[in-house]
């Protein structure tokens, strides 16, 4: 909840309470929510007639690309003897596994085993299939509940296909819980941190507004001192010149996707926009990996953007290694400490928390062993098993 303050700014009502936040559900234990189209990989690194290996939280995927182009998503298993089919063989459409051959339609049936005599037994359907869909560069699944999937869009990215922006695709692994990642970048009262490619920076909270999904913060930004990096410049807008401006900074938590936008002083569209989200890739989701879009405006003048591209990538970089370094660090201290101690007292962050935690799901914990009752190879053993 949120409410207007007398010069109009938005600020939870958290704001008048004092000390650390309330007793609740540790969000460094809450899973993100699969029922979401989440990407996995990036298109280029999956090539016609190969497979590659893929994780969502602790969840084995293997993707490959058929002779027709259609990228397909299994679980990363042989129903046989369990070796993984990112080690096996494409062949037209199907995946065959590289072990006793058997080979796997694009949903996760078998098509064929190829020493099965007529008579003898067949599984019922061989391993789970995920939905799948290409876009922005990126393989997408969605590794939730399947019947879900046709109701639930893809994050919508106009500026993607504009031509007055071109985008630098970012894929790093993070070895933090996701929710540090959507709290770094909402919460830009850090530029201390950056101070050695920004200089100093000012940031004020313009306001702020919160719903069930969503946080949405605005800044303004103004640069009282200190060398800037170049790159800096060049992506806010600024030109070669390095002349100063006043940028309006809108980021926004839509789960689970955020977003940013740059809108310099005097123009009315951004200067670029960033799309993120955060893929934990561990059954514990303390290591994510990070999907970046980063749609920079074209200059005016005919190559400028080329020729500032690899300045505006350095300083991107840059930037990132450094917040890495930071929630990589806020890891290590939750798993030194083995519960969150922080005392958050900006409630804006208090707030995107609360957003993650209902929209998170809880941890599964997967058991070492179990037998699978109804033999129903399709699912995963986890969802066959007492959980701890």
């Amino acid at each position: 909840m949120t409410e207007t303050d007398s010069d109009g700014t938005r600020s939870s009502r958290r704001s008048r309470q004092e000390g650390p936040e309330p007793a609740a559900v540790d969000l460094r234990r809450v899973g993100a929510n699969p029922d979401f189209w989440y990407p996995v990989a990036l298109s280029r690194k999956v090539r016609r007639g190969r497979v590659i290996a893929a994780t969502f939280a602790g969840e084995r995927i293997a993707l490959y690309r058929g002779k027709s182009g259609t990228v397909h998503a299994l679980e990363d298993r042989c129903a046989h003897r369990q070796v993984p089919l990112s080690m096996g063989v494409v062949e037209g459409e199907v995946l065959r596994c590289c072990y006793h051959a058997w080979a796997y339609r694009g949903d996760g049936r078998i098509s064929q085993i190829p020493y099965l005599s007529k008579g003898d037994g067949r599984p019922p359907r061989g391993v789970r299939g995920y939905p799948v869909r290409e876009a922005y560069g990126m393989v997408f699944v969605f590794p939730g509940d399947p019947q879900k999937a046709p109701d639930v869009p893809l994050p919508l990215l106009p500026a993607f296909a504009s031509p007055r922006y071109r985008t630098m695709t970012f894929s790093r692994t993070v070895r933090c819980h996701y929710s540090f990642m959507h709290e770094n970048l909402l919460d830009m009262n850090h530029q201390f941190l950056h101070r050695g490619v920004v200089g100093k920076l000012h940031p004020e909270l313009l306001g702020y507004e919160t719903s069930a999904r969503s946080v949405e913060a605005r800044y303004l930004f103004t640069h009282t001192g200190g060398k800037r990096n170049r790159g800096a410049g060049l992506l806010a807008a600024e030109g070669f010149s390095g002349r100063d401006s006043a940028d309006v900074m809108t980021i926004r938590t839509e789960y689970p996707y955020q977003t940013l936008d740059l809108v310099p002083e005097n123009a009315d569209h951004p200067a670029f926009r960033l799309w993120a989200v955060y893929v934990p890739e561990d059954a514990e989701q303390r290591t994510c990996h990070a999907y970046g879009l980063l749609m920079i405006e074209k200059p005016g003048i005919p190559g400028a953007l080329n020729l500032a591209w690899p300045l505006i990538r350095r300083f991107t970089e840059r930037v990132f290694a450094e917040d890495r370094m930071a929630v990589e660090a806020e890891q290590r201290a939750w798993d030194e400490q083995g519960e969150d101690r922080n005392h958050e007292i900006f409630p804006l962050i208090l707030d995107v928390r609360d957003v993650l935690r209902s929209n998170g799901v809880p941890l599964r914990h997967r058991p070492t062993a179990c037998a699978r009752a109804d033999g129903d190879l399709s699912m995963p053993a986890s969802d066959h098993c007492a959980t701890e």
